[in-house]
């Protein structure tokens, strides 16, 4: 999970992390969401065996409500 400049919250995927971070950092290849608010940090990781994993966790994490989001960060 990344903390974007304006304090939101942005949840996503990947198999690389720093490689990820950077791009939604200083790359075009950052999502359309994080671009306009950059600078961006890493607050939260989880690691999972597969992708559809992955998936099915990062979903659930977007429909946490902001509070508990930031629980998950404490």
């Amino acid at each position: 999970m990344l903390r974007c400049s304006d304090g939101t919250l942005y949840t996503g995927i990947t198999t690389d992390l720093a490689r990820r971070v950077e791009e939604h950092n200083s790359s075009f290849k950052g999502a359309k969401y994080t671009c306009p608010r950059r600078p961006v940090a890493l607050v939260y990781t989880e690691f999972c065996e597969d992708k559809s994993s992955a998936t099915i966790r990062e979903l659930e994490i977007k429909k946490l409500p902001r509070e508990k989001k930031l629980e998950l960060i404490k």
